[in-house]
């Protein structure tokens, strides 16, 4: 099954001009922000998407809470903001293509605040605006096999740029509505990871605050692209975000230098355990000279951290598993 959508030149413009946003920051080697820019961009992204839902905690209550101090607030919207900070401390380890994931990522975010967290709805439900049902998402049944055929479309997907795909996911999680509440911040969540695996620094992009800024916009382009019977609006706005929290980034970032130790940590974390020759680093690393990549790649296999096979234009690499029981 393959979501429908229609690619368009404002599409291709907008990948086009994130591509070289995320060149210009790598151009001024940045890894990733400095730790205080780092903890704002993640109090601006959870109280961004949690304001989305009707919470009303303000900065300072999220930025309290994630310094473990008490806040005065209703305790249901402190809940979900420590929910929301246990998530989006876990991006890095959630896996993008899996079900399994997603239902574990998903049982965090709404621990406590829902019946049924991490699971598949097993009723149906509909998206009221006032006492207008404004979309009416698939039976119940139906969702185990929609939310399959949606995981195998984005493995399998080669053709269509990351950044599109992960608006798509986006976009079919909202239309399936697959779990009995919640869906709202797991797709966004969701998104955030699939950006973060495409490139390390969209895990501290402020992508969920500029949506909220937003957010007669995004619910506006999702309900065209139901119109519409495909993502296509959807996606359009989804990038046009994407390109503003990056520019937001772009302004606010510190560089922090970009080391060898760096650059291996980031493909660690782009790749994990798949094979991958100095072609493939150079594709990540796009401003550093051949023989940069072979002396990185070089240090990794005399440290430990990879594992060399093979020799000169034909040498593979992967990383080492950080379980030690593990070769």
């Amino acid at each position: 099954m393959k979501p429908p959508y229609t690619l368009n030149q404002k599409m291709l413009g907008l990948c086009a001009e994130i591509t070289r946003s995320l060149g210009r920051l790598e151009g001024l080697h940045v890894l990733r922000p400095e730790p205080k820019l780092r903890k704002s961009n993640r109090v601006r992204t959870i109280q961004g998407s949690l304001a989305i839902e009707g919470n009303t905690l303000a900065l300072d209550q999220v930025t309290a809470i994630l310094e473990g101090k008490r806040v005065i607030g209703k305790k249901r919207e402190v809940l979900e903001v420590k929910n929301a900070i246990s998530a989006y401390d876990l991006i890095s380890t959630f896996q993008p293509y899996s079900a399994k994931s997603l239902k574990e990522a998903h049982s965090i975010l709404m621990k406590d605040l829902v019946d049924g967290a991490g699971k598949w709805r097993s009723g149906n439900v509909g998206v009221f605006q006032g006492t207008r049902v404004a979309h009416a998402a698939p039976q119940a049944r139906r969702v185990p096999g929609l939310m399959d055929q949606l995981f195998a479309f984005m493995k399998s997907e080669k053709q269509t740029h990351p950044l599109i795909l992960s608006a798509i996911f986006h976009y079919e999680l909202e239309f399936i509505h697959p779990f009995s509440d919640g869906n709202g911040r797991i797709g966004r969540l969701w998104q955030t990871t699939l950006l973060a695996k495409f490139h390390p620094l969209f895990e501290f992009t402020p992508l969920e605050s500029i949506v909220r800024n937003r957010q007669d916009d995004y619910y506006k382009s999702l309900g065209l692209a139901d119109k519409a019977g495909e993502a296509s609006p959807f996606i359009e706005f989804s990038l046009e975000t994407i390109f503003e929290a990056l520019e937001d980034l772009a302004v606010s970032v510190r560089p922090e230098p970009l080391t060898t130790e760096n650059r291996l940590v980031m493909v660690r974390r782009q790749l994990q355990d798949r094979s991958f020759s100095r072609k493939d680093y150079l594709q990540i690393f796009k401003t550093i000279s051949t023989a940069t990549a072979s002396r990185d790649l070089a240090y990794g296999v005399r440290q430990g951290v990879l594992v060399k096979e093979g020799e000169k234009a034909l040498a593979a690499y992967r990383f080492r598993s950080l379980n030690p029981k593990v070769k």
